[in-house]
Order: structure tokens, then C-alpha cells, then sequence
């Protein structure tokens, strides 16, 4: 069955999570970061007996790497041949090639493989494993609120050099059906749909243009070079600005641009991106204005289908657009201005008066229906023409009506600022992150309640006395407890008040293949296994009762859970990315673009 997903449905969905964030009944949303530890290989394994250590080389064939890590089942690996793309086969013998003493010490059977380094991340998952590894290693999250959003679309900024050409604003773009059927129409610079094509612009001074006419007609079907900057306020001679349009100079058969709306210094400060523009929020002052302007059913555009001869010769005409607009044939619809050369071709076509009403409409160049004058009162007599005239219908509501639609916005930014240790050190300074993302009324830890607080820190936290030395950040982190050892990877440490913020993943963090839980054990010290730093948990901080806030995270026995309850809501979005680095006087705006 042949079907398409409109692209009016993809700007619905776009606007719909854009209207859920301030209904009265919000979705909560939040953008959270997360992955600290560096990227690498990772590689399951099974079946091993022996032991690798960091730094062998092991191949499966002509595969190869190099160890990084060795966790209870699996490898964190580098230095991958022959190429990135290189895949070890599952289930193949894992064996040690070098360092020559190492050859014999171990023997495993490879499991899932996943390539990645620090320059190349690897690409996100859409499945139940990685929605429970993202909360597994999830730092810190905060809400989205309406207006840290906006929907965008590709940026084009006027610059005749980058951009020398636009195409215009026609309904009827498509390709020709793979399966037969109607001959499509292309743009002027070849695009098969108006969407994701270049028909509209930003200026020097934040103003959005639609091209609404690019010099395109039968004679000239690539249009022609854009040649003066659309203004509300243009530079004498290079144009004029009226009723929102902006006509390039008369007799340079040039753009015709409609005013859609000017950004504020706010969005462009906040949603102006290099790739990305904000289209003006509903009940913005410009965009306001612009739709007190739309006349819907109004034909701006009307293009030569064909020159032919006949008409008048050397002349100004007239002719009325019949079809189902207000006064359709009449004086008072909409009328097109024709000039003809010396055979009576058709030269030149504008519109004297744009009309209203029309889904439908046409030109007819027939004896009575020709005039001499724009009140349409003196025919201009016998003739016989050749010539056609195409007139372009404005989009439902008028050009202005509705940006977000005219301007396909079915793509959203979100732009969340970290300012230092937000939330109260929720955010810390003293690591990097790897990955972003949005997860959708998350749980609060423990509950089935959605979470509305601004900042959810995504660590487990220890209160420790004594440190020997300082922890430092991606550390392994291990305590012996009931049954074992707990594992945990640093994410955060403050010497000043003890306090060692981590998290725990079954990839990295299994003893005997159990993830163990940290004690409330003053007797068992936590030591790193990098720093060699040895502390004891602050068993005094805090108690079931009455838990001791320290830094704004709550002790109950030296040990406090996260504050995102794992696995819970739905992640909507997820990026992995290079690192980025925090500081302690830095602030982050970070620009994420959902597309739908």
C-alpha cells in the first residue's frame, strides 16, 4: 500500500512536545549529561578462563586490539586493526598474540562488540540495554521548561556569495512517483520539495524573509542570482517594503520576499545557532504583526507559463483571476498587470491587486477578458493569443499566517544552560561528560512520583572520614562487603567535606556477577584503585529518621541514593559526544535539535 507520513505531521509532533512544556499539566522533561569515563571498545566476553591484563594484544582472526581494562566479562579495548570498522565475529576464540609471556595466560569467547574511541563515539542504542546503561552512568539532570525551547529550521544567512540563489515559494513541488504517475515539478536549485529547500533567508539585522518569486519562469527555469538584501527598511534604490513584501528595484525581473518575523536579541542570543535558526515564538511582537497581514487565499505571484504572441502589442494589459476567490473575474479580485513586447508576448507579469479567497485560479487570455486599464472597464479588443499566465495560490491563511508551518518547523531546540556546580554541586566542575540527552517524567528515587524539582542529581554518593589522599575522577572504587566487594567508578570528589559522588554499571562494577551495593561499614575502608586514596564511610552522618544533609545531598548512614529513581520515564533522546570538559568558573549553553 503506497503511504507518506506528511510532513504536517512532523511539525505536529514538533509543536506538540514544544505546547507540552507549558500546559497546565506539563510533561516534565529533562535534559541530563552523563558518561564520565573515557570512550573505548567495549567487549564482552564469556567462556574465559585465565587471566588478561592491560596491555595484551588479542585478535580474533585478523582482528586485533589492544587492552585497556579487564572487568569480570568484559574488555575495554584500543588500537583497533585492521580498520575502525573491523567486527570480531560472536562466539569466536579470543586469543592473546603479544607480549610473548602473555600468549598462554587466557582464553575467552567474544560477546557483543562495540567500536568506539574518544574522537568517534559510539552510536546510541535504541533499545532496553542502553535506556538501563544511560541511567547506569547518568551524572546529573535539569528540567526543560518553555522557554529554554523553540522550534528551529536550517539556518541560511544573506550572503550572495554562500548563498547567491533561493528558490521560491510554489505548492505543487514533488517528485516524479517511482510507480508511475504525474511528472514532478523541481525548485530552482533542484529540490523536489519545498521542504528542506532554500526559500527563505535571515538578514544582516535578524529579519526572516520568504522568497516568494526568484526571477523563475518558462524562459528561465533556474531563476536568477538573488541581488539586493530584503529589509523592513531598505536601503534607497535597492528596493521597497510594503504591506510586509519587499519587491527588488523595477525592471530587474527580481526577488519578491515576504516578512515572516525578526528575532529578538533574546532567541538570538539562545537559539541562533551555526546550523539553526529560531523561528519566532506564537505571540511574539514581529510575528504578531506579520500575521495581522496575511490575507488568506491571496495570489502575490504570477509567472509567464508561456511568452507566446497575440495580445496587444507594446503594451500595458490587464486580466482578472477567475476561480473561487472574493470577487473572482472582477475589478475587485485579484488582477494581474501583463506586458507585452512588439508580437504582443507576454514580457512581464506582476499583480496589481493580490485579491482573497482562492484555492483555485486562473488567467484566460481571451477576447473581453483582456483590458487596457486595472478597473477592467475598456476591453482590450480582438486578438488571438498563445501566451499562459500561472498564478501562485498563497498557503492556507495567507504568507505569515502560521511561520511554523510555512517554514517547516518540525525540528526542536532545546537550550539548557549549566552554570558552575548547578543544583548545588548536583552538576559537578571536577570531571567531563560524554553524553546528552532528554528523558521524559522521570521518577523521583524510590517513588512513582514524576519529578519536578529543577536539578536531579543521577550519582550514588559516600560520606567518607580520613581520605589518606585525594580520589580522583574515573577511578575504580572498591569496598569489601557482605558477600564481596563493591565496585563503583568516581564521577566526583570534595575533599573539603568528604564526599565521593560515583556509579555503578553492570559492564564495569560486577563482583562474581553481582553489582554489590556500598556499606555503611566504618570498619571497611573504600579504596581507589588509581589514587590509592583509603578512606572509611562517615556511619555518624546521618540516620534513617533524620538524615544529614551535607552539600545538599541527604546521608542516611554515611551512603545517599541517587536522586532519579534508575529506569524510570522514557528517554527521548540520547547523543553521544567527544568530551566535554567542566570547570568551576565555566557555564555551558548547550544546544540540543530534536528533529521529528
Amino acid at each position: 500500500m503506497a503511504a507518506i507520513i506528511s510532513e504536517k505531521f512532523r511539525i505536529f509532533n514538533a509543536k506538540q512536545f514544544l505546547e507540552s512544556l507549558g500546559e497546565a499539566a506539563p510533561t516534565n522533561m529533562y535534559f541530563f549529561v552523563g558518561r564520565s569515563a573515557k570512550w573505548e571498545a567495549y567487549l564482552e566476553i564469556f567462556g574465559a578462563s585465565g587471566t588478561f591484563a592491560v596491555g595484551d594484544t588479542i585478535a580474533v582472526g585478523a582482528w586485533s586490539a589492544v587492552v585497556a581494562e579487564v572487568h569480570s566479562n568484559s574488555l575495554l579495548l584500543n588500537t583497533i586493526l585492521p580498520t575502525a570498522t573491523s567486527t570480531p565475529a560472536f562466539g569466536s576464540d579470543i586469543n592473546i598474540t603479544a607480549p610473548a609471556g602473555n600468549v598462554a595466560t587466557a582464553v575467552a569467547k567474544t560477546g557483543t562488540y562495540r567500536y568506539a574511541t574518544e574522537e568517534i563515539p559510539p552510536l546510541p542504542l535504541d533499545n532496553q540495554i542502553e535506556k538501563q546503561d544511560v541511567y547506569d552512568e547518568l551524572i546529573a539532570a535539569k528540567r526543560v521548561l518553555s522557554d529554554n525551547a523553540r522550534l528551529v529550521v536550517p539556518r541560511y544567512n544573506w550572503n550572495t556569495q554562500i548563498n547567491p540563489k533561493f528558490d521560491m515559494y510554489r505548492p505543487n513541488y514533488s517528485a516524479t512517483p517511482g510507480g508511475g504517475g504525474s511528472i514532478g515539478t523541481q525548485t530552482a536549485l533542484g529540490s523536489n520539495a519545498l521542504t528542506g529547500s532554500k526559500f527563505y533567508v535571515m538578514n544582516s539585522q535578524y529579519e526572516v524573509f520568504k522568497c516568494l518569486y526568484n526571477g523563475q519562469n518558462t524562459a528561465n527555469s533556474a531563476g536568477q542570482n538573488a541581488t539586493y538584501e530584503p529589509k523592513s527598511t531598505p536601503t534607497a534604490g535597492q528596493g521597497t517594503f510594503a504591506n510586509g513584501v519587499f519587491t527588488e528595484p523595477s525592471g530587474t525581473g527580481g526577488y519578491i520576499w515576504k516578512h515572516m518575523y525578526t528575532l529578538t536579541t533574546g532567541d538570538v542570543i539562545a537559539f541562533l545557532s551555526t546550523d539553526f535558526m529560531p523561528v519566532a515564538a506564537a505571540g511574539e511582537a514581529s510575528r504578531t504583526a506579520v500575521e495581522g497581514l496575511a490575507v488568506d487565499g491571496a495570489i502575490h505571484i504570477a509567472v509567464i507559463k508561456g511568452a507566446g504572441a497575440g495580445l496587444t502589442a507594446s503594451t500595458t494589459l490587464y486580466a482578472p483571476v477567475f476561480g473561487d476567490g472574493a470577487n473572482a473575474g472582477t475589478a475587485t479580485g485579484a488582477i494581474v498587470k501583463i506586458d507585452t513586447d512588439g508580437s504582443g508576448g507576454i514580457t512581464d507579469v506582476s499583480m496589481e491587486a493580490v485579491g482573497s479567497g482562492y484555492t483555485y485560479g486562473s488567467v484566460i487570455l481571451e477576447t473581453g477578458k483582456v483590458f487596457t486599464d486595472a478597473a477592467l472597464t475598456a476591453a482590450a479588443g480582438a486578438f488571438t493569443s498563445t501566451g499562459a499566465i500561472e498564478v501562485i495560490i498563497s498557503p492556507e491563511g495567507g504568507h505569515g499566517s502560521d511561520a511554523d508551518v510555512e517554514l517547516f518547523g518540525k525540528r526542536v531546540m532545546t537550550n539548557v544552560r549549566l552554570t558552575y556546580a548547578e543544583g548545588q554541586g548536583d552538576f559537578p566542575v571536577d570531571n567531563d561528560f560524554r553524553r546528552i540527552g532528554i528523558i521524559q517524567d522521570p521518577f523521583d528515587f524510590g517513588t512513582t512520583t514524576v519529578s519536578t524539582n529543577s536539578t536531579l542529581r543521577g550519582t550514588a554518593v559516600l560520606k567518607v572520614n580520613g581520605a589518606t589522599t585525594d580520589y580522583v575522577a574515573d577511578e575504580v572504587i572498591t569496598q569489601t562487603v557482605t558477600g564481596g566487594i563493591a565496585k563503583g567508578t568516581v564521577v566526583s570528589w570534595d575533599a573539603t567535606n568528604g564526599i565521593l559522588k560515583y556509579y555503578q554499571s553492570p559492564n564495569v562494577h560486577t563482583d562474581s556477577g553481582i553489582v554489590r551495593a556500598f556499606e555503611s561499614n566504618a570498619a571497611n575502608a573504600v579504596v581507589g584503585s588509581t589514587s590509592t586514596a583509603s578512606s572509611t564511610v562517615d556511619t555518624a552522618a546521618g540516620t534513617t529518621g533524620t538524615p544529614s544533609v551535607v552539600q545538599d545531598v541527604s546521608f542516611v548512614e554515611g551512603l545517599a541514593t541517587p536522586e532519579i529513581a534508575s529506569n524510570s520515564g522514557d528517554i527521548v533522546y540520547i547523543e553521544n559526544r567527544r568530551q566535554i570538559t567542566r570547570a568551576a568558573d565555566q557555564i555551558e549553553d548547550i544546544k540540543l535539535v530534536i528533529e521529528f
